[in-house]
């Protein structure tokens, strides 16, 4: 049975009061699967790479399958989120896909979601690239329905002129989506992820906008610089952002000798989630510098835990 992110039947209980259980994001371990260092990606050429030869773009030590067994083997996680960048010309590859699930029914592996990245933005002001954009998705829909996923996450806008009618086109763009993935069950999920979408009022905006219940936020704690210059408030925007989230990104990027993240306030950040009623994944995504990737994984890990039995 499918179960959506924020349905308490997926929710570790805690003195009888539903918790959030926890989730591995596959960006995690993005340095591993690129075969990069930190900072080192080169965007303009993962770019050119993943639209012409996908199946070769990824060079790194870690296969895209054997991410779903570390999940489990190494980190003793049960669920796991994908980024499309990692089988990005596999989509429509049945064989693989179905290798996908079975490693995961294997493993005892939920696959919540999948992160699509490289396919346009619905809600583009060029309306010719958002519809191209919208229609790129339908691939990702259909694969996530096959492995088990209930939602796909998709970025949304296209730099910060003409925010009203990006509003507008957004949430239009939106539900055509949902309306596509209606007969699949799954979710349409924007997160904030750079420029109007780091806006959590605006944000908020275009879901409402949008009037479907298949459309909703995945709200990532650190994901709110909407330019070089200008931050939207952490705390104030995943607030805002909560009644609609169908899952929530538990950025991260180092610790204090304590355990206790360094730049974002993680008890704040988790009551904030918790008191919205929220008792469904909270997926661990380290993207920092200091501790390796795996090191990163485990620190992030253990602070939800100690965060949810003080909860």
């Amino acid at each position: 049975m499918l179960i959506p992110a924020g349905s308490s039947e997926c929710c570790a209980v805690h003195h009888g009061v539903p918790m959030f259980n926890i989730s591995l994001a596959q960006w995690s371990l993005h340095r591993t699967l690129l075969g990069v260092e930190s900072g080192g990606i080169d965007w303009a050429r993962l770019e050119h790479d993943l639209g012409t030869d996908p199946n070769n773009a990824i060079r790194g030590d870690m296969d895209h399958l054997d991410f779903i067994t570390a999940a489990r083997r190494d980190y003793d996680i049960d669920a796991v989120e994908y980024v499309n960048t990692f089988f990005f010309g596999r989509a429509q590859d049945q064989a693989y896909l179905n290798e996908m699930k079975n490693r995961a029914d294997s493993e005892g592996i939920q696959s919540l979601l999948i992160m699509c990245d490289f396919e346009g933005r619905p809600g583009d002001p060029d309306r010719t690239a958002a519809q191209q954009a919208v229609e790129n998705h339908y691939k990702w829909i259909e694969a996530a329905q096959v492995l088990g996923c209930h939602a796909i996450r998709v970025n949304v806008g296209n730099g910060l002129a003409d925010p009203d009618n990006q509003a507008k086109w957004a949430a239009e763009d939106l539900r055509r989506l949902a309306e596509f993935s209606d007969p699949f069950g799954i979710h349409i999920l924007v997160e904030n992820h750079g420029e109007l979408s780091s806006n959590a009022a605006w944000l908020v905006g275009v879901i409402r906008q949008a009037d479907h219940p298949q459309v909703g936020t995945l709200p990532d704690f650190g994901n709110f610089w909407i330019n070089e210059s200008e931050c939207y408030d952490y705390y104030q925007g995943v607030e805002e952002l909560m009644p609609y989230a169908k899952g929530v990104s538990a950025k991260s990027y180092d610790f204090d000798e304590d355990g206790n993240e360094t730049t974002l306030d993680y008890e704040r950040l988790i009551r904030i989630v918790t008191s919205a009623g929220y008792t469904g994944y909270i997926d661990v995504e380290y993207e920092g510098d200091r501790l390796t990737e795996p090191e990163g994984i485990r620190a992030t890990k253990a602070l939800l835990e100690r965060l949810r039995l003080s909860g």
